[in-house]
């Protein structure tokens, strides 16, 4: 069974974006965005999918990815 891979972390380094500085700028906590960035979310929102792609200047599959 495979699972899902969150690279939220990476995208953010290579940006030199904090988690502070990205959670204001895409409207969410924390908190909330902690727990995406660690990969412990169990669902994520089109709409916060698109506000962080467009605050990192990023696509999708930068941040997810899919492994056996």
């Amino acid at each position: 069974m495979g699972k899902i891979i969150v690279n939220l972390d990476v995208e953010m380094a290579k940006r030199k974006v904090s988690l502070g500085e990205l959670a204001e700028r895409v409207g969410l906590t924390q908190a909330n965005l902690s727990i995406l960035k660690t990969g412990k979310a169990r669902a994520v929102r089109f709409t916060t999918l698109e506000a962080i792609c467009r605050e990192l200047n990023c696509q999708p599959g930068d941040i997810l990815a899919y492994e056996e």
